[in-house]
């Protein structure tokens, strides 16, 4: 199990076991994490589930790939480090990965 935790954009954290395979997405769904909507299920056709990687994360977590680069654009405020998080698969290398949930997702 890997632990994530989501901060809010007011502040507030979440922190939630992941187990691997499964995404960051999913995985805020699961424990109701305020602010992921994640209309589109996970299938990387909305921008709904945007979040903010942590800095000391981003090259952990990987790169965008085309299709999240196109729907990204679809975000609100997107940063270098915006990424949309049914597309962050979690490992066990993932333990301890931060996210910010922006104060909108749309």
């Amino acid at each position: 199990m890997a632990k994530i935790t989501y901060i809010e954009h007011n502040g507030t954290e979440h922190v939630v076991e992941a187990e691997p395979g499964m995404t960051v997405m999913e995985a805020a769904v699961k424990n109701s994490v305020p602010g992921i909507e994640a209309e589109c299920g996970g299938a990387c056709a909305c921008a709904t589930c945007h979040v903010y990687v942590d800095p000391s994360w981003k090259d952990k977590v990987g790169a965008r790939e085309d299709m999240e680069e196109d729907m990204l654009d679809f975000a609100f405020e997107v940063e270098d480090n915006s990424r949309l998080s049914c597309q962050i698969k979690v490992t066990a290398e993932l333990d301890g990965l931060i996210v910010k949930v922006p104060e909108k997702q749309f």
